[in-house]
């Protein structure tokens, strides 16, 4: 699931509220990329409406960790794993970075297989050859174009999910069963059920998400013309207000179309007995009651509009995190020639992640299990983050309120617990 990108929200008064509204649905939309997608139909397929309590449990989550990561950038001036590198020993720097880097071109690759397979469903190309073909175009576009061109191309792309939202109503699902299974946590204790929660987790609060959401305040404040550390460093309340403005509507609609993918898959594919999504093709037979025909067109329009909003996202935020842990500079606002090892790691990252999809795994299936891996690199990076976010010494006078402290430290146990509990489940 990629960051809601910071260059798409306003940092002026500029069309206020309205437009804060506008890009917000573009945002939350690009917020559900094809993995987020792929598990959310799954857990809809597998377990029915007695799942859709998940995204009034995620809305909170989702929320105070996007909001944490923009505040570090913004407040003190750098990327995550520049300040993490500048406040914590290295011992503990080298492997948070490298789960963080493992899990980006997990879901990088997965997000690459999901594309291709969902193009498959229109074009009569193997799915190897697309995932090539994507792969290079975005590519050249980090390297010698520029990702706001490629978010204004596809950004409209990723209003097809809310296609989701009317297929679940024409589904006809029945109006008591959704409250209840809404408002009511249904949880199981096995290996099945728990391994989509923590996919869930994974995907809604990727780890990926900190490095990009950090990464985006920097380069917001170096287009602005602040170019030294000591320039960004601190920011006002007004501008803190408006980052969780921004971010609260960016995941309210986010949630939004997560909820009505799980609902309207557990309103078609699981009451008609399809319990296990194993292609593009059955995950788009969740559009059926609105598109008919036409389902399997608005289902990759969807994924691949957000795919191509997601995977440049991943890539960077691997490279950020290697550039950043061995103190290199790493911005997009830099040149190549300026920032070598950052642009080489995207490349690179981009090269594994392709490679990663000749292993022969089944596409929708890696998009859920890239969610899993996720799900364990989110607790302890979280953790980190509200450390820091509590450290007056990095957070100067914006320490965390006491709600914000509430919600973080519920949502750094409630991910500790469901990997452990998953954990637990597999030995037993």
């Amino acid at each position: 699931m990629p960051a809601p990108n910071t260059e798409d929200q306003p940092r002026a008064n500029e069309g206020g509220l309205l437009r804060a509204v506008g890009t917000g649905v573009i945002t939350g939309a690009a917020d559900d990329d094809p993995s987020a997608i792929g598990t959310y139909a799954s857990a809809g397929a597998k377990f029915g409406l007695s799942f859709l309590w998940i995204a009034p449990v995620l809305l909170p989550m989702m929320y105070v960790v996007v909001y944490l990561s923009a505040k570090l950038g913004r407040v003190y001036g750098k990327g995550l794993f520049a300040i993490i590198r500048d406040r914590y020993p290295r011992w503990l720097l080298y492997p948070v970075m490298i789960v963080a880097m493992i899990g980006n071109v997990i879901e990088a690759a997965a997000n690459l297989g999901g594309i291709a397979a969902s193009l498959n469903l229109l074009l009569p190309i193997p799915i190897s050859i697309i995932v090539i073909a994507v792969s290079i175009s975005v590519l050249a576009f980090q390297m010698w174009g520029s990702y706001a061109l490629l978010r204004n191309i596809f950004k409209w792309l990723t209003l097809a999910l809310f296609a989701y939202v009317a297929a679940a109503f024409m589904a006809k699902p029945h109006l008591g069963d959704v409250v209840r299974s809404t408002l009511v946590p249904h949880i199981e204790f096995n290996r099945d059920f728990l391994s989509m929660i923590v996919a869930c987790i994974g995907t809604s609060l990727s780890a990926y998400i900190y490095t990009w959401q950090s990464n985006q305040e920097v380069e917001d404040q170096i287009q602005e013309g602040k170019r030294t550390v000591a320039q960004r460093r601190d920011a006002s309340e007004r501008e803190l207000d408006r980052t969780r403005r921004d971010v609260l509507i960016g995941m309210a609609f986010s949630n939004v179309i997560l909820y009505f993918i799980i609902l309207s898959a557990g309103a078609t594919l699981h009451a008609s007995g399809n319990i296990e999504i194993e292609t593009a093709a059955q995950a788009a037979a969740a559009l059926e009651p609105l598109a008919g025909e036409g389902a399997k067109i608005l289902f990759a329009i969807g994924v691949v509009g957000v795919g191509f909003l997601a995977v440049p996202v991943m890539t960077t935020g691997a490279a950020y995190d290697l550039a950043q842990g061995l103190g290199r500079p790493s911005s997009l606002n830099a040149k190549p020639s300026e920032a070598p090892l950052f642009y080489l790691s995207i490349a690179a990252v981009t090269v594994v992640a392709v490679l990663l999809n000749f292993l022969g795994f089944n596409p929708m299936k890696a998009l859920v299990w890239s969610g899993i891996v996720q799900g364990f690199s989110v607790p302890p990076l979280l953790l980190i983050m509200m450390l820091l976010t509590n450290d007056t010494s990095v957070i100067g006078g914006r320490a965390n309120s006491r709600f914000t402290n509430t919600l973080g430290w519920i949502t750094t146990v409630v991910t500790f617990a469901a990997t452990a509990c998953l954990v637990v489940s597999w030995f037993t």
